[in-house]
């Protein structure tokens, strides 16, 4: 999936068809395997909502667990990207995922409207999804330079949730999950787009920085409903 892309000479056309090839295949990987990463995702959010095993993560200690896991988890993956261990190591992240996301859901689900506000951030997510797909497949214009926007952005939404964990605010959660939804949706049409125009030649790193967008998209939707939404009437 990592060889170099062909560069034979234009006048052929055989360069451009081999490169076409393997980004139609890069981008088909990808998209099995984040089908596949929603699995294990699903599993880790209903252990920990069915066992109530990260109910006590709040607070510091919660944000020490995920912040830790997270990025030992990303370091590993990008270690073992190009190794028959790739997949495995992205799966079990995926389940970390949805156990430190469980929390929250559970959460949500103690509202009267609980399981209501879950499918509307899951159908909300999927509605982004899908337009920064075809958004990606008709866009014509380069968008890497984006991507430092789009850290900074990041960066500052990873700071501010940091520092609302402390402050408690709702009305910071809420911003801060406006945000979120934001900047992670155009992260998503960035990723997509970096694939499609063969920017991006690994289908686990692919897969990975997808799967972030779709995470961030669907916790910060998630919550934003709950603070906005959420009724025990």
């Amino acid at each position: 999936m990592n060889e170099p892309l062909q560069t034979l000479s234009p006048a052929t056309g055989y360069g451009d068809g081999q490169s076409l090839v393997q980004r139609n295949r890069v981008l088909r990987n990808t998209y099995w395997l984040l089908a596949l990463s929603l699995i294990p995702t699903v599993l880790g959010a209903w252990l920990g909502v069915a066992t109530g095993i990260t109910r006590s993560l709040g607070g510091g200690l919660g944000l020490v667990v995920f912040l830790g896991g997270a990025f030992a988890f990303m370091y590993a993956i990008e270690k073992t990207k190009n190794s028959a261990a790739g997949v495995p190591v992205l799966l079990a992240f995926t389940f970390f995922m949805g156990l430190m996301l469980s929390r929250l859901i559970a959460m949500v689900l103690g509202f009267k409207n609980g399981s209501e506000l879950v499918m509307t951030a899951f159908a909300g997510t999927a509605g982004v999804f899908f337009v920064m797909a075809s958004l990606a497949s008709v866009i014509k214009k380069d968008l890497s330079g984006m991507g430092k926007w789009l850290f900074v952005g990041a960066l500052a939404v990873l700071i501010g949730g940091v520092i609302n964990v402390f402050v408690g605010s709702t009305v910071g959660m809420m911003v801060i999950s406006v945000m979120a939804i934001g900047i992670f949706s155009a992260y998503m049409l960035y990723d997509l787009k970096q694939i499609i125009d063969g920017g991006e030649t690994n289908y686990i790193s692919a897969t990975l920085a997808l799967y972030l967008d779709i995470f961030n998209v669907f916790q910060s939707l998630l919550a934003l409903l709950g603070l906005a939404g959420g009724s025990n009437d």
